[in-house]
Order: C-alpha cells, then sequence, then structure tokens
C-alpha cells in the first residue's frame, strides 16, 4: 500500500481483504468528489461509489451508491427498517464517520453506523469507494465491500 494507511485501508487489512489503493490529486475546485474520482482513475462512474449520510428516524446511516446515481432517501429508509430519512448536514456526517466530506468511507467509521449498499454495485468484479480521505480510493470486490462493512444490500439508488 501506498502512502499513510487510514482506519479503512487498516479494517481491510486486519480482516485480510484483498483490496488496491488508488490515489489521485484531489482538485478542491471540482464540484463532484466522486466524478473528480472517475474522471482521476479512468473508471466508469458506475463502478465509483460516493458515501452518504443520512439520518433515518433519528439515527444516523449510511448510503453507498454509484457516483452516476442519485440516493433515495425514501428506499434507504426502508431498507434501513426506517420510515423517513434526509441527508444529515455535513458537521454531524464528519463528526460520526471521522472523515471529512468528499473523503468519508463506508470503512473504518469512527462510529459504526448502519451501512446500505446499493444492489447495482454487485454486478461488477470491482468497485472503488473512499479510502478515507480526498484523492484516496479503494478498489475491492463487492462482496468484499458489503463484508467489511457489515452491510445490507438494497436497492436505494436512482438515476441523477
Amino acid at each position: 500500500m501506498a502512502g499513510r494507511g487510514t482506519a479503512a485501508t487498516a479494517l481491510l487489512e486486519r480482516q485480510g481483504i484483498p483490496h488496491r489503493v488508488h490515489t489521485y490529486s484531489h482538485d478542491p475546485r471540482h464540484e463532484s468528489y466522486g466524478m473528480e474520482a472517475s474522471e482521476a482513475l479512468h473508471v466508469q462512474a458506475s463502478r465509483v461509489l460516493k458515501t452518504l449520510v443520512a439520518d433515518v428516524d433519528g439515527a444516523l446511516t449510511v448510503g453507498v451508491v454509484p457516483v452516476s446515481a442519485q440516493l433515495d432517501l425514501k428506499a434507504l429508509a426502508a431498507a434501513a427498517g426506517g420510515k423517513r430519512a434526509t441527508m444529515a448536514g455535513p458537521a454531524a456526517a464528519e463528526r460520526a464517520t471521522g472523515y471529512v466530506v468528499g473523503g468519508i468511507s463506508p470503512l473504518g467509521q469512527r462510529r459504526r453506523l448502519p451501512v446500505v449498499v446499493d444492489a447495482s454495485v454487485l454486478e461488477f468484479p470491482t468497485v472503488y469507494c473512499s479510502g478515507g480521505r480526498r484523492g484516496l480510493e479503494i478498489e475491492l470486490s463487492p462482496a468484499d465491500l458489503v463484508r467489511a462493512a457489515n452491510a445490507t444490500v438494497a436497492h436505494i439508488a436512482r438515476s441523477a
């Protein structure tokens, strides 16, 4: 693994989960962290995942969807066993996960939040998720992502 590790990469190493770490120079002027990663790594946007923190009936929950899609909050609430979901504020997301917005990983979070991964990602041999900081992506199999995050799989994405 090149460079400084993160809680996300440390978790994968502890669990013996095969993964590859990819880095790129983050441009602070780029408007979409996920699309920036897709472009910088030359990977289709449906294989690059964004990690979004939502409040489901008062409990923070993580939704992981392709950067080419949007999180369906109603579907996330249902998958998490709740009634209503709203996006969490950036400060709440950063406090709970221990990561900065644009670098929030579904893995190795400060507080272990429930994670729901969109079912569409299972069709790929590997996917890319944030490694815990901007400009750091982890490539791993979708099944390993689900296992490492102790995630639920459901249809929570909708076309952008």
